[in-house]
């Protein structure tokens, strides 16, 4: 259902794209009969149909972005968290030994970690020069 929203926003932006590339055309055409030099009438023409693709490009990204947004709060680690506060999220807290508490076991008032409790990327040295790893 969020492809189908964001197909018909991406549909509405391109129209409204088309819009604005149709009306540059005529606004040329009146500014050279106003007397406007042909060559500065056209650059702006073309000013606006460059700000109206721009316009349409950061319109998809907006869409895409809110596909994936809503995408990412609905599957929590594969968990619906109904139950929490909207913008509270249940995550393990970690305790200053690297270790995650069990049960019930408070970590109000532990000290905050100050070093890495594992290896840092890459293990081996440098990291990989190809795209697959």
């Amino acid at each position: 259902m969020r492809a189908v929203k964001e197909k018909v926003s991406n549909m509405a932006s391109a129209a409204k794209e088309h819009i604005n590339i149709c009306g540059a055309k005529p606004e040329e055409k009146a500014e050279r009969a106003a007397g406007v030099d042909e060559g500065i009438a056209e650059e702006r023409r073309k000013v606006k149909e460059a700000q109206a693709k721009m316009e349409l490009h950061e319109a998809k990204a907006e869409h895409r972005a809110d596909r994936l947004d809503a995408k990412q709060h609905s599957h929590l680690y594969g968990q619906h968290h109904d139950h929490l506060p909207h913008g509270q999220h249940q995550y393990p807290i970690s305790t200053p030994g690297g270790q995650y508490p069990m049960g019930g076991a408070s970590t109000i008032g532990a000290a905050p970690m100050t070093g890495t409790t594992g290896p840092t990327y890459p293990v081996g040295g440098y990291p990989s020069t190809t795209k697959y790893g």
